[in-house]
Order: structure tokens, then sequence, then C-alpha cells
């Protein structure tokens, strides 16, 4: 693949993403000069990082926070998932334009706005990004205690953070919001990268295939390039099953958000979810495609709030 395709891939990525040129690597090496150890050439004579080695992918992701994002402290477990940074900023701000979308073209900023997010993980990446670019505040759940403690330890770290994130545990593995959010509670915004696998064995043949695409190797034991615990990567009944539970939990909390969201990888799920909100009865379901690199996927947002509805959260929770 020639430099200038992959500079075209990367202009998939959404207008305000700051990873949407290729990288600065000589500024990311002075955000951590660790990362330096792990730039090498590649096949085309191009300084780049290793992208199937855990640690260089690690190391890259603290650069990014560090000199995009001001984040200057960024540390979790290496068996956690550590998200590729660009993908992530793009969730963010599609759904900052849908955000926008419901608000006469202007996205609500700042700490009116509360964001939910499902799985927050021990990387804290949403929040983190959701918090640096639109001020907004958010609430990070997860059903790993470890992966809380971590999280909260990210944002005890970080001044651009404190009193803008608040953790919950979800006691409750098999529950989403319930436990979460009370009937009378109320966010604006909530989502979720969900994981994707229904078995280990699924997940090992994945990240085979995904190193493949990466190194051009094939390896019977793969070492996953962005780790990840098992509740991360796998769930009973795969992606579908996670996506049907939370559309349903979401029907019983139908006045708590404005625009409930969720990611969808695998692009054959969609008409089971459009499915799913139309049993719903959903009032307005949304299709967000996203790519990045060469890898393609899909925000799907949903909302049961009637126009009039909608009007009276503008105006009670959005005006300035």
């Amino acid at each position: 693949m020639s430099s200038e395709k992959k500079q075209q891939e990367k202009s998939r990525l959404h207008s305000r993403n700051k990873n949407r040129e290729r990288y600065d690597l000589s500024a990311l090496i002075s955000a951590n000069p660790e990362l330096k150890t792990y730039v090498k050439p590649n096949k085309f004579g191009d300084d780049s990082v290793d992208f199937s080695d855990p640690q260089a992918v690690k190391l890259l992701n603290k650069a990014i926070l560090n000199h995009y994002y001001g984040i200057e402290s960024w540390d979790f477990p290496d068996e956690n998932l550590c998200p590729p940074i660009p993908g992530r900023a793009d969730y963010i701000h599609h759904i900052a334009d849908l955000l926008g979308g419901s608000n006469f073209g202007r996205i609500p900023l700042g700490d009116k706005i509360t964001c939910l997010d499902i799985g927050t993980g021990a990387s804290c990446i949403y929040p983190i990004i959701g918090v640096t670019e639109y001020q907004w505040k958010f609430i990070g759940t997860d059903i790993n205690a470890e992966s809380i403690a971590s999280a909260k330890s990210i944002i005890n770290a970080n001044l651009a953070l404190k009193d803008k994130v608040e953790c919950k545990l979800q006691k409750r593995p098999k529950n989403i919001f319930r436990g979460i959010l009370a009937k009378e509670d109320k966010v604006d915004l909530t989502i979720c990268n969900p994981p994707f696998h229904a078995s280990p064995e699924e997940a090992e043949k994945g990240t085979r295939r995904k190193i493949k695409n990466l190194s051009g190797a094939t390896v019977k034991t793969p070492e996953l390039n962005f780790a990840g615990i098992s509740n991360e990567l796998i769930c009973e009944g795969g992606e579908i099953q996670f996506l049907e539970d939370m559309i349903r939990e979401s029907k019983l909390r139908p006045n708590s958000c404005f625009w409930f969201s969720t990611l969808v990888s695998k692009k054959s799920n969609i008409k089971k979810v459009a499915k799913i909100l139309e049993e719903m009865k959903a009032v307005q379901v949304k299709t967000i495609p996203m790519g990045t690199g060469n890898k393609s996927s899909r925000i799907v947002a949903w909302t049961f709030l009637s126009t009039e509805e909608q009007k009276e959260w503008r105006e009670t929770r959005w005006k300035s």
C-alpha cells in the first residue's frame, strides 16, 4: 500500500479529528521519548510504528493523548484493551454532530451535557476525548472493578478530567442501564463500544486475521495488538445479543436520555438492530457510517422522545 493511499484512508476520519493527518512522529516522540525505540522504517522506507506490537501501540497512544489532548498521565494494566485513538475520537465527533443536529446545528458544549459511557474500560478513553474536545461531563460504567479503579486513577492524575468524570461499577453484569440510570435521571447521550465476539475461539481467530492484515505474518497463538481482557471483547451471544439487550433496556428508560447510541462492528447486524428498534418503537433512528484505515464501522443512535419532548429537553437543558 502506498503512502499516498494511506493518507487518503486517513482522510475518511471526521474533519475535526486531530489524527486525520499522518502522525507527526517527531512531535509524538518528543511527547513520549519511549516511543522512539518502536519507530522504524516500513517497507516503503517511511518511519512508522509496528502496529502488531502491543507495547508500541500503547506508547503511541500515550504520545497522542499527551501531544494532541494534553493528557500527561495515562496508564493501565497491559492486559486491558488499548484503544486505537483515531476511531474513538471519530465516535465522539460524530455523536457531537448528532447532538448538534438536534440543536439547530449548534453542538452544545460544556458541563451542561452529560454523556454515559457504557463499558468505559481501564483506559477511560471516551471520557478523555469528550471532556478535552467538548468539555462535556461523563459517567463511565464498567462491570470490572479493576477497570473502574484504573479509570479513576487516570482521572485523578489529570487536572483536566477532575470533577468531569464519574465512574460507576455495574454490579450486575447482565444489566446495562439498570442499576446505573434511575428513571428520574437525565443524560444527553449514551455511547458504547460493545464486545463483539461470542467466544474466546472467535476472538483469537479475529486477532490472527488482524495481525496478518497489519504485518503479513501468520501466527498460531497471537498476542492482541490492542490487548483486552475477556469481558471487553467477549460476551455470551456476541455483539448482536449485547445490542439487543441494550436496546430493550433503553426502552425501560425512554425519558432518561435524548440520544442512545452504540457502535455496531458487524455490518450484518445492522438489519437485526433496525428490526429490534422498530419493535421497541423508537421515534427516530440514525445510522452514521465511520471509517478508519481499512476498517469500516457505524454508529446506530435512537431516541424515544417525541418532537415536543425533544423541544422541552433543549429548552430546559441546553439553553445558555
